[in-house]
């Protein structure tokens, strides 16, 4: 199953009573900047003005490997992928250090390591394949594996909320990750790969020739089913970004506000609107990465980062910069006194 329901929009008319709300507390209107508008976005997804503070906030982050790696685009090799996932799980990440200081549980989820087994059986448990195809040569997945990938997302999230997450925020891990999702949002967006590829790990010119030289040959083979996004997962994507882009629809189904990472996530997240079509009303962009990608999905989105810091980590470090940030706005339009309650004649 691939299809997603109806997306129920954010409550508007809470909306409104949060920007009501703003206009009687202590401070000049609109002095908050974008704060108000983030606090009434808060309000309206949660249907209460005030809107309460987040208790559970969850990352998960989506490891898997990419058979493009080998052609030579990134900076690192293949095998830094598990290392990264038992450094996450062991807490050594900056994804971890973020969580800690933003008050955020982190979560890591095998989804297409290239190892033979999974670190643990619960890392491993929603795993689809073995790293996943060669885009620049071979579709990614097969189309059993796309729909498992999709679902094993929208399990993840179903299984996040059920266990109380207020607020979730998707990440990613997977040397040469870039690649693909670069691919997805030339190929959702109609940009040439010269103006989508950036420089991903670090890589130099060279390695910009080749991981551009790879966008456009697994673009070439997508040229007549851009309409389709579960056949781009399949076929230039990867399973990691097939189960991201099932997790995000998923969350706005079931009415859970996301801050969406980098472009990777913002790559699965573009695929995601294109399921489940007003899904993006329930994401805020927590930040702009440096890869050209990101901008054009973002824009794409409608969505304006709330953050810039030149970040390029993924592993959803840019959305846990930002989560401070929105706390902020929660607990601004919840916690000042209003004028009335000041005694201040407005």
């Amino acid at each position: 199953m691939t299809y997603f329901p109806a997306v129920p929009a954010p409550d508007a008319d809470t909306a409104a009573a949060a920007r009501q709300r703003q206009t009687r507390l202590t401070k000049p209107r609109g002095s908050l900047g974008r704060l108000e508008e983030l606090a009434a976005w808060v309000a309206a997804c949660q249907g209460e003005c005030p809107p309460r503070q987040f208790q559970r906030a969850r990352v998960v982050v989506f490891a898997g490997d990419h058979g493009v790696t080998a052609a030579g685009v990134s900076a690192y090799p293949a095998e830094v992928t598990a290392a990264m996932v038992a450094n996450i799980d062991a807490g050594g990440a900056a994804v971890n250090v973020l969580a800690t200081l933003a008050g955020a549980g982190v979560r890591v989820v095998d989804i297409a390591v290239d190892t033979a087994d999974p670190l643990s059986p619960a890392i491993g448990v929603h795993r689809v394949r073995r790293g996943s195809g060669n885009i620049a040569v071979e579709d990614a997945l097969s189309p059993t594996e796309v729909v498992e990938a999709i679902e094993a997302g929208r399990r993840i999230a179903d299984e996040e909320v059920d266990a109380g997450a207020d607020l979730l925020i998707a990440g990613d891990m997977g040397i040469g990750n870039t690649t693909p999702a670069t691919t997805l949002v030339a190929a959702l967006t109609d940009t040439e790969p010269v103006a989508a590829v950036g420089r991903g790990t670090g890589i130099d010119d060279a390695g910009w020739a080749r991981k551009t030289s790879a966008v456009r040959d697994a673009l070439y083979r997508t040229r007549r089913i851009t309409a389709d996004p579960i056949a781009l997962l399949r076929i230039c994507a990867g399973a990691d970004l097939a189960a991201m882009t099932g997790f995000c629809a998923q969350a706005a189904v079931r009415r859970t506000p996301v801050l969406l990472d980098g472009v990777v996530v913002t790559a699965a997240a573009l695929a995601a609107e294109r399921l489940a079509p007003g899904a993006r009303q329930w994401w805020q962009a927590g930040h702009r990465s440096t890869e050209p990608a990101h901008s054009l999905a973002l824009r794409d989105l409608d969505l304006e980062p709330i953050v810039e810091l030149g970040m390029r980590l993924g592993e959803g470090t840019g959305a846990l910069v930002a989560l401070p940030v929105l706390r902020a706005a929660v607990g601004t339009l919840a916690s000042m006194a209003t004028f009335e309650e000041a005694g201040i004649d407005a």
